[in-house]
């Protein structure tokens, strides 16, 4: 990657709203220059843009990590289940003795209760650990620019 698609990238990381033009401003890359390498960049490097939601404003108060370790015959059975379910922000294939990890949020710890009860009972969980996420430190800075 050459060092104006990281720079372009670290703008965009930070703030994928802010218009080409300040880009270029504050960068000296003209503005075609970053609309084409944005353009070339999306599907390879840019998989996705999109909103940071802080769901504690939306009435969801706990948050959790969920790792999970499955029965192997139900491993893509449980899959299906995170990948469409409503609570699920964050699905993760993970390693060293668990399958799974998924960010969660509910809008009660009753909620979340029952979610995992349902995971236990439909399917062969075989360990499990929920770890409550009590706040956010940093999210999302990696490649991002630093503005205090």
């Amino acid at each position: 990657m050459k060092p104006a698609d990281t720079k372009i990238l670290e703008y965009m990381r930070h703030n994928a709203r802010t218009n080409l033009t300040t880009i270029s401003r504050k960068t000296g890359i003209p503005v075609s220059t970053i609309f084409d390498r944005l353009r070339s960049q999306e599907g390879e490097f840019i998989t996705k843009f999109t909103a940071l939601v802080d769901f504690t404003k939306l009435g969801y108060s706990v948050r959790a990590n969920v790792f999970l370790k499955v029965d192997p015959q139900n491993r893509d059975a449980i899959k299906s289940h995170l990948l469409v379910h409503g609570s699920v922000n964050n699905l993760y294939r993970i390693n060293n003795g668990y399958d799974f990890a998924a960010e969660c949020v509910f809008f009660s710890i009753k909620e979340m209760e029952e979610f995992v009860e349902t995971l236990e009972m439909q399917f062969k969980v075989l360990d499990k650990h929920v770890f409550h996420i009590i706040d956010d430190i940093a999210r999302e800075k990696v490649m991002a620019l630093q503005t205090h």
